[in-house]
């Protein structure tokens, strides 16, 4: 039974005054999450048959990707918002029913922009799915069975990383490449009656207002910043269109921060960077995400194009990186239990630098065994380090401040995904242009072949030219290296900062005292019940 306590809704902890259906109500949010974990992962499987299909160059598979996370990223936080003030069900329902309005949109789409915009929209509802269907729990469950829903929820997400590359190269092999996005029609329209026979309806009138403005500056700040990221391989950093909607995004940027700080309720609360255990957890998770999202990018043209695979063959090599993350996000518990979260989490990071250096030594002629070796070390790097990382940030927030907190860190995570995409994706592009091998071809053809390395493999299958797809397989595996070599680095640096700033145990355990004003009573359970496995296990990508 959901009460109302202070303006917002509450739980009543009682065995007699817990709603009956609230592990129905749990089946609900577990159908919504697994619709966007199918999406997760799928796209990656098929952007190189788009690519072929649709002629997409690198750039136009950046934006097919990245349409959806700028967006998801830009609304993620007034999304929460809205279910607060409006009806959590109610605005589930409402995303649930824009991600099929985007699906159906994608599938029906004819060429690259209308792809882009549909996974736009998409963007809009997983925006409203994904922090509602978390805010929902502390309302159903009490704190002693918060744990166990939210691991249900995680499985939920978890299983549909590895179903998807399998599921959509099943998919492609079989039916065009649009079917990827059908598939999303039937799990949101089970969702959505999942929520609406067993979900309860729950709302916190009390919530901050939706500020139109600071949405508006999120969006055009983090899109601008994303369109100069992935012109700029092509057009040259030193581009005034480049340079200048570089600019934009620093003032969009810098005037969202500005008004924020100065609301009495802001939107998005930058005074929570001050806690020492959020700010360092939060950068930690975010740099994981601009890894994964980098490294789901740039693997299946690689998998598929260089090596041969298939669609579906491509979706099942990707396994040993999720099966390495399902490993750690089931054992990661005990690991931080045993030598605590930053031990746990600076570990993680660790094994992912290594492993992504080690990628960074594939050659063309090294074959999907030595592939498959370091995979596995990257799920487990990332598994470890992720989702400690989440339960930190959410841990160190006062109980007041979980839900704006946890917007933040959700909104954090989704904007280093979509740099990962932009940035390590432009990489990657440059260094492939720059490397591939196109003497003798005419001016026109060289330039499409420097497009991709599906496109250059069909020119050279057209042209019956064998040194130009030898060319471009080693040109993608040069800027393939590069790429893992900036995401060992980058993990190398993320797992120093790790060992050096995050709190102890005992320090982030004193720190949530002081914070939630004291006692371990369920009424301050708070965050910490908020295992963010839920997030860790899903390639937002």
């Amino acid at each position: 039974m959901v009460t109302v306590t202070n303006g917002a809704e509450g739980t009543d902890t009682s065995e007699a005054g817990r709603d009956p259906r609230r592990w129905w109500a749990l089946g609900a949010l577990v159908a919504s999450m697994l619709t966007l974990g199918f999406d997760t992962t799928i796209l990656n499987v098929a952007l190189p048959t788009m690519a072929r299909d649709l002629g997409a160059g690198t750039g136009e598979q950046q934006w097919m990707a990245d349409a959806y996370v700028v967006v998801f990223a830009a609304l993620m936080l007034p999304a929460g918002l809205l279910g607060d003030r409006f009806g959590r069900r109610r605005m589930l329902i409402a995303g649930l029913g824009i991600f099929l309005v985007g699906s159906l949109a994608g599938t029906l789409a004819g060429d690259v922009h209308a792809v882009i915009a549909a996974r736009a929209v998409m963007g809009v509802g997983a925006a409203l799915v994904t922090p509602l269907a978390l805010s929902v729990l502390p309302s159903l469950f009490a704190p002693e069975e918060r744990t166990k829903a939210v691991g249900v929820i995680s499985s939920a997400s978890a299983l549909g990383l590895p179903l998807g590359p399998i599921i959509g190269g099943w998919l492609l092999n079989h039916f065009w490449w649009g079917s990827v996005f059908l598939v999303n029609v039937p799990m949101a329209a089970i969702g959505i009656a999942a929520c609406v026979f067993l979900l309860p309806e729950t709302r916190d009138p009390a919530s901050p207002k939706v500020d139109i403005v600071s949405t508006a500056l999120t969006a055009t700040g983090l899109g601008a910043l994303i369109y100069a990221i992935i012109e700029a391989p092509t057009r040259g950093w030193g581009d005034p269109l480049v340079l200048g909607t570089l600019g934009a995004a620093v003032v969009l940027i810098a005037a969202l921060v500005l008004r924020e700080r100065r609301v009495e309720r802001p939107m998005l609360d930058m005074t929570l960077l001050a806690h020492r255990g959020f700010l360092f957890n939060t950068i930690a998770a975010t740099l994981v995400m601009f890894v994964l999202s980098g490294l789901l990018f740039v693997l299946p043209p690689y998998l598929q194009a260089v090596l041969g695979h298939d669609s579906l063959g491509t979706g099942v090599r990707l396994l040993p990186m999720m099966g390495g993350l399902l490993v750690a996000s089931r054992t990661a518990g005990p690991v931080v239990t045993r030598f605590g979260a930053r031990a746990s989490v600076s570990a993680g990071l660790v094994v992912l630098a290594f492993a992504a250096l080690l990628g960074s030594r594939t050659t063309a002629d090294s074959g999907y065994g030595f592939t498959a070796l370091w995979l596995s070390l990257t799920g487990l790097g990332f598994g470890f380090a992720l989702i400690p990382a989440m339960n930190g940030a959410l841990g160190a927030l006062p109980r007041d401040r979980a839900g704006s907190g946890s917007g933040l860190l959700m909104t954090l995570r989704q904007v280093g995904g979509a740099i990962g995409i932009a940035l390590l994706g432009s990489l990657l592009s440059g260094a492939f242009r720059d490397r591939l091998d196109v003497t003798g071809l005419p001016a026109r053809a060289a330039d499409t072949a420097g497009d991709s390395v599906v496109a250059a493999h069909v020119i050279a299958e057209k042209a019956n030219l064998a040194d130009l797809a030898a060319s471009a397989n080693d040109a993608y595996v040069h800027g393939m290296d590069l790429v893992l070599l900036v995401c060992g680095i980058a993990a190398l640096v993320s797992a120093l900062l790790a060992a050096a700033f995050l709190p102890g145990t005992r320090d982030a355990q004193d720190t949530g005292a002081q914070d939630t004003g004291a006692g371990d009573g369920p009424e301050n359970a708070g965050a910490e019940n908020a295992d963010p496995a839920v997030a860790a296990t899903k390639a937002d990508a």
